[in-house]
């Protein structure tokens, strides 16, 4: 007999959600099957799940900056009240290393043994230097805000007309929320009154980003059904083999390294997937850690039992700099991959490299767009040619779903970690207090 927790639980947002998985999947390969190309009789639904899935992903990439800056704002302000404030940073920023070197292992032994390179279908024509690039000068300009806000434009020409388009580099909100944080609390009373209002303005915040939260179930139809619609699978059957390297290394990390990590730590496992479970879906279907970070940072907090503070604080700087999957498996098994394709052999140097630009190397993608700037970081490293990178864009989305529920995976774990080494973490609410309740509850009350 079903308990009642579980009852709720089969009504609430963990079904709804996998239900708008088991729906766009339905609609995606319907889409597919009539033709996606225009013209053709699955174009119009196709558009509608990529118009139901780009404005979800959209009205949670908005959310981003204020959550971002009133949350850090408010978590300097709390944890300067704690004796172990200096512990908590350095103890996070030493787990995200920690986490990274064994991704990255994983990675590079994956693809000494499986040698995807040697066995791909794919022809040499199709290498091509991909248009976004990462470098390490993209890090050292990124932590300078270009503005208060930490925005950006680009500006595109298309068919005579110009577009811009504005986006936010997360580093950026991330120092100018620290330093605005310190400064309030160096100005006394003087800055008291700008942290209640920063108080009020994160709890309003909150709200809102519950009423976006609740439309997931919606948001993950569109997400996975215009996946399913465009890129299907068939691409795979040409990097089958290194498509399934990268698959194996981030199940090792996700259910292997993190499991021994929070057992290691006399923490439940299950109760631990179980608590971020949400946000791991969100991760998987959105291909966002950006655009998933509300919704982590609200079930570290509210779940995982990780004082709100601190979380605050770990969860946004995780997004920017905590990535396994996309900084660490990925670039190590692709570096693999292009040096075994184009006959170039690698020296324990080589991969020693791979090694510090996975662990150091993932803050120079903040900002900016996915895996790839990471991966044409790695192979200017290593010397590597870029085009090579283009060999593997024809998957990339199919591959980007897994990276990011593993990024954001990571992402709830280090805090956890941390919280527990340091005695911060509500075992009460880790142990499933809040399981008592529909999962809305509980994210609600973020």
């Amino acid at each position: 007999m079903a308990t009642a927790s579980q009852s709720r639980f089969i009504s609430g947002f963990g079904l709804q959600v996998l239900a708008g998985m088991a729906l766009g999947l339905g609609l995606g390969l319907l889409a597919r099957s009539l033709g996606v190309d225009e013209g053709q009789g699955g174009h119009g639904l196709a558009e509608a799940l990529r118009i139901v899935g780009s404005t979800f992903i959209q009205l949670l990439r908005a959310l981003v900056p204020p959550l971002v800056f009133t949350a850090i704002v408010a978590s300097i302000a709390r944890l300067s009240e704690l004796q172990n404030a200096a512990a908590l940073a350095w103890r996070t920023l030493l787990w995200f290393a920690i986490t990274a070197l064994i991704a990255v292992s994983i990675g590079i032994a994956l693809g000494l043994l499986l040698q995807p390179g040697l066995h791909a279908g794919v022809a040499a024509e199709a290498a091509k230097a991909p248009a976004t690039r990462g470098t390490w000068l993209d890090f050292l300009v990124g932590l300078a805000p270009s503005n208060f806000l930490g925005l950006t434009a680009a500006t595109k020409l298309s068919d005579g007309s110009a577009t811009t388009t504005l986006n936010f580099n997360v580093l950026q909100i991330l120092v100018i929320s620290l330093v605005v944080g310190l400064a309030a609390l160096r100005v006394g009373e003087a800055g008291r009154a700008f942290l209640a209002f920063n108080a009020s303005a994160l709890a309003v915040v909150r709200k809102v980003l519950w009423w976006v939260i609740r439309l997931t179930p919606i948001g993950t139809v569109g997400l996975l059904g215009n996946a399913v619609a465009h890129y299907g699978w068939d691409a795979l059957s040409q990097l089958g083999e290194f498509a399934a390297a990268v698959y194996i290394g981030l199940a090792i990390v996700l259910l292997v390294v993190y499991p021994a990590l929070l057992a290691a730590h006399g923490l439940s496992p299950a109760r631990f997937f179980r608590a971020a479970w949400p946000a791991i879906q969100l991760g998987f279907v959105s291909r966002s850690s950006i655009g998933t970070l509300p919704l982590t940072e609200s079930v570290t907090a509210s779940r995982l039992g990780v004082p709100r503070a601190y979380a605050a604080f770990a969860v946004p700087l995780g997004a920017t700099t905590k990535m396994d999957g996309c900084a660490a498996i990925y670039p190590a098994i692709s570096a693999i991959f292009v040096a075994q394709f184009f006959g170039l052999p690698l020296h324990l140097t080589d991969y020693l490299l791979i090694v510090l630009v996975s662990v150091i190397g993932s803050a120079a993608t903040a900002g900016l767009t996915g895996a790839t700037v990471m991966l044409t970081l790695t192979l200017s490293t290593l010397g590597l040619p870029l085009e090579g990178a283009g060999l593997l864009l024809a998957i990339d989305p199919i591959l980007d779903m897994g990276r990011t529920a593993v990024n954001v995976a990571g992402q709830a774990l280090v805090p956890t970690l941390v919280a527990k080494e340091q005695d911060l973490l509500d075992r009460e609410a880790y142990d499933g207090a809040w399981a008592g309740e529909a999962p809305e509850a509980s994210l609600a009350g973020a």
